[in-house]
């Protein structure tokens, strides 16, 4: 009877996805513009690629069942890709595109650099045009300033941000009792500066007794030869390696590691995807630790045809890469929208405040004081798939994350230093 049911579920949402932006063409129902400015060639060229097709189904699925409902009637959602190529300035040249486009809602993630950046570009240009406002909705760029001192009534995050993740991380590294030595390297930026921060201080703060021996900070996306950062983190007789490295900076990071013989463990944001399975090998079962909002391998019935609908949408192994709260920001953006009965940029603003939607299961509402989403995360340990608890691996690898431990809302919840200033 389960079967049939989680069959049945996968069914309806795998057909959610198929009606395209095309259906709306007989109608004069005028498409919400979301402008996803994220770097779509370069180094991260692929994490660009993995969020849009998580945008594209969640833009599908509320197209599909009818659009978004307003007073003159209701009006598909369209996304529209800018590419930043990696770098703020291109990023910034990106916004004005799409606020001449008529973009009133932009998407982005991949950098919290490039997020500061649009932050203040959006604040100055909202208050100097306020008749083409737009809403800044951010589902990855997790520097803790973004909602603390940088804070802005434009900008909404759904992603935990990196203190909060380095605390999940925490809850699971300071029972390691066997662990003495650690090291800690990241990407050199506001986000890899900021989990360096986070670490060495919850280290002092949960585990005095873990001795830190190296720390460093790489070039972002330069870096093509990651032995001589493996070799010198080996040699420093490390048991594990914090790191919030993400994309290729994650994946040669893991793989050279492996190649020096590097045994201990990794504690990562972003170890569970992208490469970073098929990296590692055997060599990360039971070593890879990871966080997310999300993971395939909750164990409940709503989250597995969600992750199975996914897969059916893209099948290829190499696309498997889907986080929740992508599509939990999409689902509030349409809520608020419809809730407010207008794209009117304060108006909409004003309801993604109040925020508060469940779907397949997971539960979530945006906190009023600093736009930070509040949500579950869940921490996973990579191991072989078909093992109790890895029902499925990631991108075909034959590895997938187990979970090992759930953290409450209420749990991962952090203090905020944010003075809205609201208009």
């Amino acid at each position: 009877m389960l079967k049939a049911k989680l069959r049945r579920a996968v069914l309806g949402l795998a057909l959610v996805t198929v009606l395209p932006l095309a259906a709306w063409a007989q109608t004069n129902a005028a498409p919400i513009k979301i402008a996803m400015i994220e770097g779509m060639s370069g180094a991260f060229a692929n994490t660009g690629e993995a969020v849009f097709r998580n945008l594209l189904w969640a833009v599908e699925r509320v197209n599909a069942r009818g659009g978004v409902k307003l007073p003159g009637g209701a009006r598909p959602l369209a996304l529209e890709r800018f590419d930043s190529k990696g770098q703020n300035e291109e990023a910034l040249s990106s916004l004005k595109s799409a606020i001449d486009q008529g973009a009133q809602f932009v998407v982005q993630g991949n950098s919290s650099a490039a997020a500061a950046a649009l932050i203040d570009a959006i604040n100055k240009h909202n208050d100097r045009e306020p008749t083409k406002r737009v809403v800044f909705l951010n589902y990855s760029a997790v520097d803790p300033i973004l909602t603390n001192e940088k804070c802005s009534f434009w900008h909404f995050r759904f992603d935990a941000h990196a203190d909060m993740r380095m605390s999940a991380l925490m809850s699971v590294l300071k029972d390691d009792t066997a662990l003495k030595q650690v090291y800690v390297i990241g990407q050199d930026y506001s986000f890899g500066q900021a989990v360096a921060r986070e670490a060495k201080r919850q280290l002092v703060a949960q585990r005095p007794d873990v001795q830190l021996v190296g720390e460093e900070l790489h070039p972002i996306g330069r870096v093509k030869d990651f032995l001589p950062y493996a070799a010198k983190i080996k040699a420093t007789g490390a048991q594990a390696v914090i790191t919030g490295n993400w994309g290729n900076d994650l994946t040669l990071l893991v793989k050279a590691a492996k190649d020096v013989g590097f045994e201990g463990k990794f504690y990562t944001f972003y170890g569970n995807a992208l490469g970073a399975p098929t990296a590692m090998g055997d060599a990360g079962v039971g070593k890879v630790i990871a966080v997310a909002d999300w993971l395939p391998n909750v164990k409940n019935p709503q989250s597995e045809a969600f992750y199975q609908s996914f897969r059916a949408r893209f099948p290829k192994p190499e696309d498997d890469y889907v986080h929740m709260r992508m599509q939990l920001m999409v689902e509030a953006l349409a809520q608020a929208i419809q809730t407010a009965g207008t794209t009117e940029s304060i108006a909409v603003a004003r309801e993604l405040e109040r925020a508060s939607l469940t779907f397949s299961s997971q539960s979530g509402q945006m906190r009023a004081a600093d736009h930070q989403f509040q949500q579950p995360l869940v921490v996973g340990v990579m191991d072989r798939k078909g093992l109790p608890g890895v029902k499925f691996d990631v991108e075909g690898s034959g590895y997938g994350f187990r979970v090992i431990k759930t953290i409450s809302a209420a749990a991962a919840e952090a203090p905020t230093t944010c003075q809205m200033q609201r208009p």
